[in-house]
């Protein structure tokens, strides 16, 4: 972590306050940290005259390649510049400090026992909305797949690095356990099973999709980077945003675990997608035979802390009693894995 990553509340008020001036939305009197960023640090600016902004700052670390700040950027101007507004406004970007300012929004957190079908319908013409003027020569997403054995080699390659763990992470030894003797295993067997199902259906594993099949995803899209702020949603968090399988896109949403999305709204969702998109049966057959997969995915993503890059990440994000966290990594991960194994 560099001393960038430590600024004390003054460095952080100046450097916000260069930031609104020079966008031209006046001087930062006083900025206090928001609660719940696990990469970055988010904070609210409040201003001598005007609305309040949001400052946030991005997580950079040699081990981890993600520039997070340009993609999520990118990804807001060209969005907000082609009349999305369900999204925060962005004002200024500070590639030197890591930092970009951004229109605060005043909503709150929705959880997943008020989810309906009409919120579904609005996450759906949010992705419709977003690729209504999608550039050809869009970056990929972060882990962007373009065939079914994509989206398999990616949790190979996420299990494989659950091999190294931080020997200094609490509950390691747990960690390590869980994942030899129950999370490889149950991958062994999603694996098998998907490969039959895909031939079954008389889809290529290995087939490429073209440019036409695939999207401009959020990625990480869920209600869990969403706020509802007067009457309609705000979608946040696109730092791995970029052209991918929409099917990934879909599985994705739907097992991602802080805000669940109920599977009877799968259909609903693919629906709401397919004519936008251009889903075709191949696709459509995707979004289901992903899903094991893509739970084993988000069971890894879990463990992350017990990395030494994710323990770095989680620290310059948030404050809080490491052991406490990882032992409840540990039980969300269990939770995941056991709607792959009931």
């Amino acid at each position: 972590m560099n001393e960038s990553d430590t600024l004390a509340d003054g460095t952080l008020l100046a450097l916000a306050s260069r930031l609104t001036e020079s966008a031209g939305r006046g001087h930062a009197r006083s900025l206090s940290r928001l609660a719940g960023g696990k990469n970055n640090q988010v904070y609210r600016l409040d201003m001598d005259a005007g609305a309040p902004l949001a400052l946030k700052r991005y997580f950079s670390d040699p081990r981890d390649g993600r520039d997070r700040l340009s993609t999520e950027w990118d990804f807001l101007d060209r969005a907000w510049r082609s009349g999305v507004r369900a999204i925060p406004q962005p004002f200024l970007r500070d590639t030197l400090a890591q930092a970009a300012l951004y229109d605060f929004v005043p909503g709150r957190k929705l959880v997943a026992t008020e989810l309906e079908a009409a919120h579904v319908d609005v996450a759906a013409g949010f992705i419709l909305a977003i690729n209504a003027q999608l550039h050809p020569n869009l970056v990929r997403a972060s882990e962007s797949c373009f065939s079914i054995a994509d989206h398999l080699q990616i949790v190979e390659h996420r299990l494989s690095r659950l091999a190294a763990l931080d020997p200094q992470a609490p509950r390691v030894a747990e960690a390590g356990r869980f994942i030899s003797a129950t999370l490889r295993p149950a991958w062994n067997a999603v694996k098998s099973r998907l490969a039959r199902e895909a031939r079954a259906l008389g889809l290529d594993m290995h087939g490429r999709l073209a440019d036409a099949e695939c999207c401009l995803s959020p990625s990480d899209f869920g209600f869990h980077n969403a706020l509802a702020a007067d009457g309609r949603l705000v979608f946040l968090d696109f730092e791995y945003a970029g052209r991918d399988d929409p099917a990934k896109l879909v599985v994705d949403f739907f097992c991602q675990p802080e805000v669940p999305v109920p599977l009877r709204h799968l259909d609903r969702f693919i629906a709401g997608l397919a004519e936008g998109l251009k889903f075709d049966a191949a696709a459509t057959a995707r979004c289901r035979l992903l899903l094991d997969a893509c739970r084993i995915k988000w069971v890894c993503i879990m463990l992350n802390d017990f990395l030494p890059v994710g323990a770095a990440r989680r620290s310059f994000a948030e404050t809080g009693e490491w052991d406490e966290r990882c032992a409840r990594q540990i039980e969300k991960a269990r939770a995941k894995l056991s709607e792959i194994l009931t």
